[in-house]
């Protein structure tokens, strides 16, 4: 029996022994990262999203660090010298949601998120939709950005958009690619100071929607034929016949972006004129 036990053990000795053996001389494959170079990709990143995060600088931060949401980048509304990173570029943040912009869905994906400390509705103002005697906060109702965050914003953007080549059309706000979810960054957010100073993101030019302030041409409009320009322009719209909620969600969301000292959900003339600029100037 000792003998049986003995041999086991010999044998089990033997087998690390040779298994030690081949794992130590195997051999090592290089990576060569340079020969061959495939030309069928792009980069992950096709959409810069803003936001801003209803909430002071303390209850931000620990909301973007400890909860389910992130954003790879937060913006504080004190001079601290600094724009903080909280998810690597590469990795994929939770800012996004549901929604879409330019064909894409899952813009969590396909995204950088920047979260902007900032209140959004002033609290005097937050219950205002409650009695229903508004359909959508006017733009007196938004909380400013203070000059250091716009400073910081535009540095920030200005290196996002060179570094991964993001299209002007493709800088947006949560509420471009949401329209039924959200409001952010607001009415106050200062898109065209952004474009005229800085070269960030899409302005229209105001000789083109001089020219598109055409009231035959509005009246002339049928509803398919403007949402058609809303999707054109890249936002997700649908194909009903009529000016429906969801669609005035979208109306809002454009003129949050494009149009912010008037903002009411409801299509226009100026509206129709601004969005018919942006497609001249940004479409294929």
């Amino acid at each position: 029996m000792a003998k049986n036990n003995f041999t086991l053990l010999l044998t089990f000795c033997l087998t690390l022994l040779l298994i030690g053996c081949i794992s130590t001389t195997a051999p090592r494959y290089a990576i060569d990262k340079h020969t061959y170079q495939a030309q069928g990709k792009n980069e992950r990143i096709h959409f810069i999203v803003l936001h801003y995060t209803v909430g002071n600088n303390e209850r931000s931060s620990k909301t973007l660090t400890t909860g389910n949401v992130s954003a790879h980048y937060l913006i504080l509304n004190n001079d601290d010298h600094k724009i903080y990173n909280l998810v690597p570029d590469y990795e994929r943040a939770w800012h996004a949601g549901a929604g879409g912009f330019a064909g894409r869905t899952v813009l969590n994906d396909t995204s950088i998120g920047i979260e902007i400390v900032n209140d959004g509705i002033a609290p005097q103002y937050r219950d205002a939709l409650k009695n229903g005697a508004l359909d959508y906060h006017p733009a007196e109702h938004y909380v400013e950005f203070s000059e250091i965050q716009i400073k910081k914003v535009a540095q920030l953007v200005q290196e996002l958009a060179k570094k991964y080549n993001v299209a002007p059309t493709n800088i947006i706000g949560h509420s471009d690619m949401a329209p039924s979810r959200k409001i952010d960054p607001g009415a106050k957010f200062p898109w065209q100071r952004l474009y005229k100073e800085y070269g960030i993101g899409a302005w229209y030019d105001e000789f083109d929607k001089q020219f598109f302030m055409n009231q035959d041409e509005f009246a002339a409009a049928t509803i398919p034929d403007i949402k058609q320009a809303f999707r054109d322009y890249g936002y997700q719209i649908n194909d009903s016949d009529e000016w429906d909620k969801a669609s005035r969600n979208v109306i809002y969301a454009f003129q949050l972006h494009f149009r912010p000292q008037q903002p009411t959900g409801v299509m226009d003339l100026e509206t129709y004129a601004i969005l018919k600029a942006l497609n001249k100037k940004y479409g294929d």
